[in-house]
């Protein structure tokens, strides 16, 4: 959807200086020329936009490059390795991660740790997590970086406008409001304040004046802003589906390029869709959802193996994706069986999505895309023979971490669209 034309002068301003910023972001290092050219400004409005950028820290001056006009060539423009910096951070049933992502889309400081949430007191849990949000802020500061925002996945949903998870079913929380626990520990204590959910139009991920905000939102939705902005698709798809799983499945809707949210923000949730409607309990209290029959959980137990068993040489998170991953190199028949019932049980639920949606594209992330060699041929096929010309199934080359890289650069993002609160 257009964003609204501004209507003061002070907004305008605003305006040009994102899209310079957002110019640069698209294109790398460019002149002031070519930077005129890609926005259709003056070079003369260009270059008052671009010094003012260059004197808050945004943008730096790299030496010549040619603006691809005749003449001299102007001096390159590119984003700044310092200044503000997005910190994302994700929380897993079995680990927590958080990253902080420079204005170039560059990781400069990650941590994680293994972690038994399922079912924890969110409380320890939280504990955990802001000590790896000001460990890894604090490596971004000391790399001359200044942590404009937290953004936190979460395997759940989250109502929209808020930073509250509804139902986490596989975490055991409901209705638990995160931003004011992580607020008071994480990014030095104050730095923090509240925020809404994710990116897209509900509430920004960073306040007025620079001040540091935390923003919650569903890691299946944050892993399609992810592929959106970093699937490196050529040209990016403005619409499809994004289907991604950790211990449960869960799915996000792009349409027009932006995130298709919902009424109460819990669009996507494919891993609850009922494929089997006399099948197996779920937590969230349904009967045969995708999540009984596709999730890791439920794939491990159909190949007859431990849900809690990891690969040798594969701790952590990620080790029973592995497992499953070894044991079908290998020819392991019972895992070759249960991933081709998993791939049959997700052709079955996405069928419905694209009847609704007609999406360009269905693309395969987080776990699932270790597992796509297994999972396609029945996923496609069950596509194949419920559909009349179903769409392309791509799998995502950003894997398991697309939730953690979609959660830092959409405060990377809000820096770029509203520079003037990200000013030293």
């Amino acid at each position: 959807m257009a964003a609204p034309a501004p209507n003061t002068q002070q907004e305008m301003r605003r305006r040009n200086l994102a899209r310079v910023l957002h110019a640069v972001a698209d294109g790398g290092p460019q002149s002031r020329a070519a930077v005129a050219a890609r926005i259709g400004l003056t070079r003369t409005a260009v270059s008052t936009l671009v010094d003012e950028l260059l004197g808050v820290g945004l943008l730096v001056e790299l030496g010549p490059g040619r603006s691809g006009a005749v003449g001299r060539p102007g001096t390159a423009l590119a984003l700044s390795d310092g200044g503000p910096c997005g910190i994302g951070a994700e929380i897993g049933v079995d680990h927590l991660a958080v990253c902080a992502v420079d204005l170039r889309g560059e990781v400069r400081a990650r941590t994680a740790m293994d972690a038994a949430n399922r079912d924890s007191d969110p409380g320890p849990v939280l504990e955990r997590l802001a000590g790896l949000v000001g460990e890894v802020a604090d490596e971004a500061r000391g790399l001359g970086l200044r942590p404009a925002g937290l953004a936190v996945a979460v395997p759940g949903l989250v109502a929209r406008g808020t930073t509250t998870v509804v139902q986490a079913p596989n975490l055991g929380w409901t209705d638990l409001d995160l931003a004011p626990r992580l607020a008071e520990k994480a990014l030095g204590g104050g730095a923090l304040t509240g925020g809404g959910s994710g990116n897209g139009g509900d509430s920004g991920g960073v306040g007025a004046g620079g001040t540091a905000v935390c923003s919650i939102d569903n890691e299946a939705n944050l892993g399609a802003l992810a592929e959106l902005w970093l699937g490196g698709h050529t040209p990016p798809p403005d619409d499809f589906v994004h289907v991604s799983a950790e211990i449960g499945i869960g799915a996000a809707i792009v349409v027009d390029g932006e995130l298709l949210r919902g009424t109460r923000g819990f669009a996507g949730e494919l891993g609850h869709v009922p494929v089997r409607p006399e099948g197996r309990p779920c937590a969230c209290g349904g009967i045969g959802c995708l999540e009984q029959y596709a999730g890791e959980e439920a794939v491990l137990r159909a190949a007859g193996l431990d849900p809690r068993a990891t690969a040798a040489g594969h701790p952590g998170p990620g080790a029973r994706i592995d497992l499953l991953a070894t044991r079908a190199e290998g020819g392991d028949r019972a895992v070759l069986g249960a991933l081709a019932e998993a791939g049959s049980a997700l052709g079955t639920a996405l069928t419905g999505a694209v009847n609704l949606l007609d999406p360009q594209t269905v693309v395969l992330g987080g776990a699932l895309a270790r597992l796509a060699p297994w999972l396609l041929p029945s996923l496609e096929h069950e596509l194949g023979r419920r559909l009349a010309g179903p769409p392309p199934v791509s799998v995502s080359r950003l894997g398991a971490d697309g939730p953690l890289l979609g959660a830092a650069h959409s405060v990377v993002r809000a820096v770029l669209d509203d520079p003037l609160a990200h000013r030293a």
